[in-house]
């Protein structure tokens, strides 16, 4: 047991890895264990395990001696294989006693000498393959740890038997989310299962809070689904299995005298059939989609829910009027009567407008009983289980970004008050804002969450930042946000395309086709769809004052702020 609370791992990933380049091939082996590792063939990508004498009986010098921290896996493309590998990495924490690390630089490595034999047409569709690969490279918010599987969260894992840690740590993962599943098919074929990492998308924030001389641990994780994964415009709603956009699980976990707390919640997309097709307008139009399969949609969306997390609190912050109002009722009438869900409507702009966060309160008084009677994971330092989540919350806006996250760190302080004088750190009378070294780090690890997951998803910070960090809307926090939009709408209309196009190719969404033309998927679109609209029309328009203006009382600059948001 791990501190008395949770299965110890046992198996561990080789750490430090060094990667020799040769005319023929490239050779991956590890540091601690220079007989374990494998050679790929540089005309054509075939794998080979290493042997115990292939290092002693090579007469050949590699020209290239570098170090690498993992093997994110490979992709087979037109006429070559690429190896993803991680070229830096930062130590940003430990998750229940095992460190954490983000990475900060990745690159391919290119085994497709064959290439020099291809067509001139195959030779243009590599290069536009091997160009989305270069955008995959500099992909933000990824993680990893050797020594434990950090897909799963506590309340999973501390319910796993003994023997399941012993295992490879990609067999523990959750494969939802698994960002680099789709690229770690080779890796484990060849049974290279000390060099098979992870790796994670999402958030990790850590701080250190002193608490009345308890010094305790607060880490906010986030961990992004792969299932329905893409960039804001281009993934809206459900698909027909019921795998929603910008789906994410986020765990705030407490580490305080012995005992480990943890509250978890959920955010995604409305669980409908719906787009918003990109138009150079700064809030273009949001369709739900007539469908006859759409009540089965959302009902297979809430059955994994309940499946996984119990009884649902559905809390929708969309507006009531406009399109999002049109949205937000076809939800609504689709989730009042599906069993183990309370739908709750909360207007977050009509009721909080810009700045006053603590109108969340009336929220809180329509699910306080509901909320608080699912609880949280809490596990005394014996590993004894006192109280254990019943239930998630699960909210979402429009893009599950700005007002879901001012919305869940309200819930998590909540939370948290109740965790800490259940352990005896707080009177029942005292809050974690009464303390204010400590309430501000609680505030920075949310905002700074927020922020993250907003990049990966829209290419930008959050909005409403501020309300987060400071409970109030400051003027420095009105004009990044003002930034913030100009930049979204940019990258929706002219970026975004091609960052989709790169996520459908990594995920698996889209498959290169050896056979015929290359350009195939397995759904109802196709891979340079998203390209092809920057490319033929879209990048002959640019963004006028007048549309500069508007974005800026969108976000509350004057007395505009509800004249059209375009904020999510």
């Amino acid at each position: 047991m791990d501190g008395g609370s949770c299965p110890r791992a046992k198996f561990k990933l080789y750490e430090q890895l060094e990667l020799q380049e040769f005319q023929d091939k490239f050779v991956i082996k590890s540091v601690e264990a220079p007989y374990q590792g494998f050679s790929i063939d540089r005309r054509d990508g075939t794998i080979e395990p290493l042997n115990e004498g292939d290092s002693s009986s090579s007469s050949a010098r590699p020209t290239k001696t570098s170090t690498i921290y993992g093997v994110a896996g490979t992709i087979r493309l037109l006429a070559g294989n690429y190896v993803l590998v991680i070229t830096s990495r930062t130590e940003v924490g430990a998750f229940l006693g095992f460190p954490v690390y983000r990475v900060t630089s990745m690159k391919f490595l290119s085994c497709n000498e064959v290439l020099k034999n291809s067509t001139l047409q195959e030779k243009k569709d590599e290069a536009y393959f091997m160009a989305l690969l270069k955008t995959v490279q500099s992909t933000p918010g990824l993680y990893f740890s050797y020594q434990t599987d950090i897909t799963l969260n506590f309340q999973r894992r501390h319910k796993l038997m003994e023997g399941w840690m012993a295992k490879p740590i990609w067999k523990q993962a959750d494969p939802r989310f698994v960002w680099n599943r789709n690229l770690l098919d080779e890796l484990i074929e060849y049974k290279l299962d000390g060099f098979i990492i992870p790796i994670l998308q999402g958030s990790f924030q850590a701080a250190q809070l002193k608490l009345k001389g308890s010094p305790a641990t607060l880490t906010i994780f986030s961990r992004r689904c792969t299932r329905r994964l893409g960039t804001r415009m281009w993934r809206r709603g459900a698909n027909l299995e019921g795998d929603v956009a910008n789906f994410i699980e986020t765990e705030q976990l407490v580490e305080c005298e012995g005992f480990r707390s943890s509250l978890l919640q959920i955010r995604g997309s409305i669980p409908l059939l719906w787009e918003q097709i990109v138009d150079l307008s700064y809030k273009p139009q949001l369709k739900v989609i007539d469908h006859e399969q759409t009540s089965n949609v959302v009902e297979r969306h809430f059955f994994d829910l309940f499946q996984r997390y119990g009884e649902i609190i559905a809390v929708d912050l969309t507006d009531k009027h406009g399109d999002e109002g049109q949205l937000s009722m076809a939800f609504s009438a689709e989730a009042q009567n599906l069993p183990n869900v309370r739908y709750i409507s909360f207007d977050f702009h009509h009721v909080c407008g810009n700045s006053n966060f603590e109108n969340l309160k009336l929220l809180y008084e329509q699910i306080s009983e509901q909320f608080e009677k699912q609880g949280y994971l809490l596990i005394d330092a014996k590993g004894s289980i006192l109280e254990e989540q019943k239930g998630i919350v699960r909210s979402n806006c429009i893009d599950c970004l700005d007002r879901t996250n001012v919305t869940q760190s309200y819930l998590a302080q909540k939370s948290l008050d109740a965790q800490l004088q259940r352990i005896g750190v707080l009177d029942s009378s005292e809050c974690i804002s009464m303390f204010a070294e400590d309430y501000q780090k609680f505030r920075a690890l949310w905002a700074e969450q927020g922020d993250e997951i907003s990049l990966e998803y829209a290419g930008t910070y959050a909005l409403k930042g501020d309300l987060v960090r400071y409970g109030k809307q400051t003027f420095g926090g009105i004009l990044k946000d003002g930034m913030s939009a100009l930049s979204r709408y940019y990258l929706n209309n002219f970026h975004d395309g091609i960052r989709q196009d790169a996520m459908d190719l990594i995920s698996g969404r889209y498959t290169v086709r050896r056979d015929g033309s290359p350009f195939q998927t397995d759904s109802f679109s196709y891979l340079p769809v998203a390209s092809a609209l920057l490319i033929g029309g879209l990048t002959l328009t640019s963004v006028t004052l007048q549309q500069a203006i508007y974005v800026f009382c969108a976000l509350g600059w004057g007395d505009c702020w509800n004249s059209g948001s375009g904020e999510s």
